[in-house]
């Protein structure tokens, strides 16, 4: 099969975090790393589960340690609204933090970014929905995620916006993070299902990438070597969640799969998953997983030879196979991987029927600028097909 080729006529573009850390015990450096940042105030921005975990102890010891003064923000909510992180940026601003840590999942990431920008930066949050808008940098910030979403690397999040119920989103190159810590020690109190969401909704990112036509020379490299390593490591970890070299692997994963998809773009498995998660209340990284591999079905055919190295990332033999049927191995092989972590892809075993078929038809229309970089163009009837195959 032939091996990608990229135009001489165009330049690539990637986006990365200043530094990463990663290593179990890693989170013992967050003092020092806030400390070269000038940090001497620093607002941990978390989520009440986090909490509970007792994750927030050894971080907050590690920044007093090295006289770092430390406030925490938990009240964090799942999608973040963007009313939360307003609020959380307001109690940077007026209480004189000068660097925001954020401990957690992608809303806690998420929120911290937000928080971030906005307390350097005029209005609300919602005014910088959008391309670049953000005309500030923001706090310095340091990530330490404890889920493996690859939140932690990207240059955007997703606020919600109440009003309509939708999710918007604010790209910024000053959402990037200055230090990221990616310790698995962190990630061991994460339950199967939870380790399972995360980690397709990773591998969806780094599908999504491969495939898109926008995919840049980075984005293929760091792509593929995501899918191998989710495939591979997904199930020892879903098996057995203390499984470290695993859960280490997992984390590197998530960071490259998310540094792919911030060079080539998402494409239609996101379009088709927003209206899942504002309308059905599905969180984001079941909705990824669920829909990843109907698209996959109705896109190959827009790139049957990168679909086929999916497959062979994923461990399938497609030696001698003619190219429709190495890329149709892609599909299966995340099916299987799905079945094997217990997560199902029909969306009729969430409570969605054909009664939510006009409303999830509409929703993802309304994200139609996601059809753009989709290996295969989609119609309003496409889509309305795709989502009557997830239901069966």
């Amino acid at each position: 099969m032939k091996e990608s080729i990229f135009s001489t006529a165009r330049i690539y573009s990637f986006f990365s975090p200043n530094k990463i850390l990663l290593g179990a015990g890693a989170a013992k450096q967050i003092g020092k790393e806030a400390r070269f940042l000038d940090g001497q105030k620093a607002l941990i921005v978390t989520d009440p589960g986090v909490v509970k975990a007792g994750l927030i102890e050894s971080v907050k010891e590690s920044l007093v340690s090295e006289n770092v003064e430390v406030g925490i923000f938990d009240k964090v909510e799942l999608e973040p609204p963007a009313r939360v992180i307003d609020d959380c940026a307001k109690i940077a601003r007026e209480d004189g933090y000068n660097i925001i840590v954020g401990l957690g999942g992608g809303s806690s990431l998420d929120t911290a970014k937000g928080a971030s920008i906005m307390a350097t930066n005029k209005g609300k949050v919602l005014d910088y929905t959008g391309m670049d808008l953000v005309t500030k940098r923001g706090l310095p910030k340091i990530f330490l995620p404890t889920t493996g979403s690859g939140s932690e690397v990207t240059r955007v999040f997703a606020p919600t916006d109440e009003r309509d119920n939708t999710k918007k989103v604010v790209y910024s190159i000053f959402n990037l993070a200055d230090v990221i810590i990616a310790d698995p020690l962190l990630t061991l109190s994460l339950p199967p299902d939870l380790t399972a969401d995360t980690g397709v909704d990773a591998l969806v990112g780094a599908i999504e990438a491969y495939v898109s036509v926008n995919a840049t020379p980075f984005s293929d490299i760091l792509a593929l070597e995501a899918t191998r390593l989710i495939s591979e490591n997904l199930p020892m970890v879903y098996a057995k969640g203390d499984h470290i070299s695993a859960r280490l692997n997992m984390s590197l994963a998530a960071i490259l799969a998310n540094l792919a998809w911030q060079s080539g773009g998402l494409g239609a498995v996101h379009a088709l998953s927003y209206i899942l998660e504002t309308e059905c209340h599905l969180k984001h990284a079941r909705a990824t997983s669920i829909m990843l591999p109907h698209v996959m079905e109705y896109n190959k055919i827009g790139n049957l030879v990168k679909y086929a190295q999916i497959a062979k990332a994923m461990g399938e033999n497609i030696e001698g196979l003619p190219h429709y049927e190495a890329a149709e191995r892609s599909v299966n092989a995340v099916k299987k991987l799905l079945t094997v972590v217990n997560i199902s892809f029909r969306l009729s075993d969430y409570g969605v029927s054909k009664e939510n078929l006009p409303g999830l038809v509409e929703g993802a229309m309304k994200q139609a600028r996601l059809f753009v970089p989709n290996p295969r163009n989609l119609t309003e009837a496409d889509v309305k097909n795709i989502y009557l195959k997830a239901l069966e």
